[in-house]
């Protein structure tokens, strides 16, 4: 906290930026700590919410058909895999869910060998923008969804395998 000064002194947080860039301010030190989310997977293993977590993050790879198991194909890369675990909070602070990804460590793919391309769509700014102020000049109700597990509806067109 860093204060104004003066008699009647006024604490205002301190401002962390991110090593991206300037502009990019990160949250600032005192609220909710990283430190409850797990490092690696030997961590997370030992938490009834972590395990269940990666119980459904499981099932959701299940249920979209997404791998199927097979022998080492020897001549083939191979991605290594990592978990990602990350608490999902109300506007309140409160718990609202443990949320981990099990995600392939892309960095080992090479492009021309492993995949030709990288592409996610995405809308920019201006759309959205554009959406809010169509709706508030016309007094449209908004509403909004979550696809779960939304990058597992792609489909590829190479062959991944992933340890």
């Amino acid at each position: 906290m860093q204060s104004l000064g003066g008699s009647e002194s006024v604490l205002i947080p301190e401002v962390h930026y991110s090593p991206l860039g300037d502009h990019l301010p990160l949250s600032p030190p005192h609220e909710h700590s990283s430190s409850d989310e797990p490092a690696n997977y030997k961590v997370a293993s030992f938490s009834p919410q972590w395990k269940q977590a990666m119980q459904e993050e499981i099932d959701a790879l299940h249920m979209q058909c997404t791998w199927s198991l097979v022998p080492n194909p020897g001549d083939k890369n191979i991605v290594g895999s990592k978990w990602i675990y990350k608490i999902k909070r109300n506007s309140d602070g409160s718990i609202a869910r443990h949320k981990a990804w099990l995600v392939a460590q892309g960095f080992s793919q090479e492009q021309g060998l492993d995949f030709s391309e990288t592409f996610s769509p995405v809308v920019r700014h201006t759309t959205v923008r554009l959406i809010l102020s169509l709706a508030a000049m016309n007094k449209w109700q908004l509403r909004q969804l979550d696809v779960k597990n939304a990058f597992l509806h792609g489909n590829l067109e190479e062959e991944v395998f992933m340890k």
